[in-house]
C-alpha cells in the first residue's frame, strides 16, 4: 500500500524493464503534457492516433492539440467501440491505416482509449513494419490500472478472448484521471474490479483500505489517484519480475479464467463488461478456493461482499440474459475455459486464494471438481 497523495502533482510509476523501461504518469490534467513528453522522448517522430468513436468525441481534439502544441504532426484512425473491434477485420483496418499514414519504425502509435483500443492498437504497432513503438493514453479506469501496463496486446478469436497477440511494451503511459469523469457509472465500476483485484491477490492492506475508502474513489479526489497509483505499482512490480508470464505474472489473472469464459459465452458483448466478468470470476475463484479448503468461507464472503457493495455483479445469475448462450450450461463454460491461455497440455490452471491478499497458482486442477462447482453455482 502506498502513502496517500496529498497534492495535485502527477505521480510517476516506473516499469523496470532494463533498456525498455518506461514511465506511467498519473494525475489530473496531464494529457496536455503529452506532446512535450513525446517530443523529449522521441524527437522528430510523427504520430498516428488510434481511438474509437466515443473517445474521439471527448478526447481526440484535446490529444491532437497537445501534440500540435509540441510541433508534432499526427494522423487519426477511428474505429467502432467495444470488444467487437478486437477482431481480425479491425486489426487489418488499423494496420493498413498505419501503413497508409506512412508511420515508420522511428515514429509512434498512440492508443487513445480503453482496454480494447490499447490491446488493438498495441498489437497493430507490434506487427506493422515488424514493430513500431507506441504510447498508451488510457481513458478508462480499467485501462489505467491494468491493460495499459505490461505490454500485453492482442485481439479475440471466436474460440476465446485474447488468443491472438504479442507482448509489446509501450514507451510511455499517460493516465489522466480527468478523463474518467466522462465514464458512465457502470464503466467506472467495471474498472474498479481490477483495482480490488490487486488487493485480493497480493496486498491485504490495500484491500482493507479499499473497503474503507471506496466511496472516495468513486466520488473522485486524492483517493482516486492513490488507488490508481497503488494498482500501477503492484502491476509494475510483477511485470518487472515476469514480463512474459512464465511465472508469477499469472497471478494477475485472478478471476480471469472464469471471467473470460463468461465473456465468450455472452458473445463479447455489452451484456458483460470485462471488469464485470472479472468481478464474478474473482468471487467464483474465492468460493472455489473455499471449496478446496484453501481459505475460509468467511474470506470468500468478504470478497463477494466488497464487490457487491460497489454495485458489481458477483453471481452468475447477475449477468444479463443468464439463461441465454450457454451461461446456464456447465459443459459449455468448461469448454470455453479449456481455451484459457494458462492451460498446459490440456490441464486447467487456476489462480486461487490462500487468504485475502495472497493468491497462488494451482496447476492441474481436477476438471470434474470445477464442473461440479459450476453446476452448483449455476443452479443458484
Amino acid at each position: 500500500m502506498t502513502v496517500a497523495i496529498k497534492n495535485n502533482n502527477p505521480v510517476t510509476v516506473g516499469v523496470a524493464l532494463g533498456d525498455r523501461a518506461y514511465d506511467i504518469v498519473i494525475g489530473r490534467d496531464v494529457l496536455p503534457s503529452l506532446g512535450h513528453r513525446i517530443a523529449a522522448l522521441r524527437p522528430g517522430a510523427r504520430v498516428a492516433i488510434v481511438t474509437d468513436r466515443t473517445v474521439a468525441r471527448h478526447w481526440l481534439g484535446k490529444t491532437e492539440a497537445a501534440l500540435a502544441d509540441a510541433g508534432i504532426a499526427s494522423s487519426r484512425i477511428v474505429v467502432g467501440e467495444g470488444e467487437a473491434s478486437k477482431s481480425y477485420a479491425v486489426l487489418q483496418e488499423v494496420s493498413e491505416g498505419l501503413i497508409a499514414a506512412k508511420i515508420e519504425r522511428n515514429d509512434l502509435v498512440i492508443a487513445l482509449g480503453g482496454g480494447v483500443i490499447g490491446d488493438l492498437a498495441g498489437f497493430a504497432a507490434s506487427i506493422v513494419r515488424r514493430g513500431v513503438d507506441f504510447v498508451q493514453v488510457p481513458t478508462s479506469l480499467l485501462a489505467q490500472v491494468d491493460s495499459s501496463v505490461g505490454g500485453k496486446t492482442g485481439i479475440n478469436s471466436p474460440h476465446g478472448k485474447n488468443l491472438v497477440g504479442a507482448f509489446h511494451q509501450p514507451v510511455l503511459v499517460i493516465a489522466d484521471t480527468a478523463v474518467l469523469d466522462t465514464l458512465s457509472p457502470r464503466q467506472f465500476r467495471a474498472g474498479y474490479a481490477e483495482v480490488a483485484k490487486y488487493g485480493v491477490l497480493g496486498d491485504a492492506e490495500l484491500f482493507d483500505w479499499l473497503e474503507a475508502h471506496h466511496g472516495e474513489i468513486f466520488s473522485g479526489g486524492a483517493a482516486r489517484e492513490q488507488a490508481i497509483a497503488a494498482s500501477c505499482r503492484a502491476k509494475a512490480e510483477i511485470v518487472a519480475r515476469d514480463e512474459r508470464e512464465t511465472g508469477d505474472r499469472a497471478l494477475l489473472n485472478l478471476g480471469h479464467t472464469f471471467g473470460h469464459a463468461l465473456e465468450a459465452a455472452t458473445g463479447f458483448s455489452d451484456r458483460l463488461f470485462h471488469g464485470e466478468g472479472v468481478a464474478v470470476g474473482m468471487v467464483l475463484a474465492a468460493e472455489f478456493s473455499a471449496r478446496l479448503n484453501m481459505i475460509s468461507p468467511s474470506d470468500a464472503a468478504r470478497v463477494q461482499r466488497h464487490l457487491a457493495s460497489v454495485g458489481l455483479p458477483t453471481r452468475l445469475q447477475d449477468i444479463a440474459g443468464f439463461q441465454q448462450e450457454g451461461l446456464a450450461d456447465a459443459d459449455t463454460l468448461m469448454t470455453l475455459m479449456a481455451q484459457d491461455k494458462k492451460v498446459k497440455r490440456g490441464r486447467l490452471t487456476f489462480i486461487l486464494l490462500e487468504q485475502v491478499g495472497k493468491a497462488v497458482i494451482v496447476n492441474d486442477v481436477d476438471p470434474s471438481a470445477v464442473r461440479a462447482f459450476l453446476q452448483e453455482k449455476l443452479s443458484g
